[in-house]
């Protein structure tokens, strides 16, 4: 009588989720912007932030199922200019948040209230998903992860949407972290000279990570 050789849901369930842990955790440009966006906006603006990085963690994911090995190949190749574009992109972000932070401080402004959403939640969560999708270094890090271990390779069609959808669910846990972390700062940093700080910092923090990306 044969065994079934193929890996326990729970295997590729916990494999997902440290697979999300793993890319999410340490934080980077992305990360530190998701902050500062919730501590100059709102939480539900930083939880649409939050969902649109899990979102592009979650699509990588998947691609990395699906497409295997060859992925790294078709990528490795695009890798410099993406990361040109990222970093680009990230020190425009910053810029703009700064200048913002400034204008509104000569103006003797707060920044429009905890709860204004001078972004949106909409907008956020786009403008995230788009950040998060320009690294292609997640789905090398995904495919990796796939072709590596015995778990998802042998995992049938079930079993691999199983690591997806916990891989998002990971990387979804990490993101709100942060956000709520933000909310809680901007709570704490409402007035027009702490939001000012805060805007300046990140978006030297930012800076600083984007030029390392070079």
């Amino acid at each position: 009588m044969e065994t079934d050789s193929r890996p326990p849901v729970i295997a590729v369930l916990v494999a997902g989720l440290l697979a999300g842990y793993g890319i999410a955790v340490p934080v980077g440009a992305v990360g530190t912007y998701l902050v500062g966006l919730t501590a100059r906006t709102s939480l539900r603006t930083g939880v649409c932030a939050a969902l649109g990085v899990a979102t592009a963690d979650g699509l990588y994911a998947l691609v990395a199922v699906v497409g295997g090995s060859s992925l790294t190949h078709v990528l490795t190749p695009a890798m410099s200019p993406l990361r040109w574009v990222s970093a680009l992109v990230l020190i425009a972000l910053a810029v703009r948040g700064a200048a913002a932070a400034i204008v509104r401080y000569r103006g003797r402004r707060a920044a429009a209230g905890i709860g204004a959403d001078p972004v949106g939640p909409a907008r956020s969560y786009v403008m995230l998903l788009g950040m998060t999708m320009m690294n292609p270094a997640t789905v090398i890090y995904f495919a990796a992860l796939v072709l590596g271990s015995r778990t998802t390779a042998d995992a049938d069609h079930l079993e691999r949407a199983v690591f997806v959808l916990a891989a998002f669910a990971a990387s979804a846990s990490w993101q709100l972290f942060l956000a709520g972390g933000g909310a809680l700062l901007g709570r704490v940093v409402t007035s027009s000279r702490g939001q000012l700080v805060t805007a300046v910092v990140s978006s030297v923090l930012i800076t600083a990570l984007a030029v390392q990306l070079l």
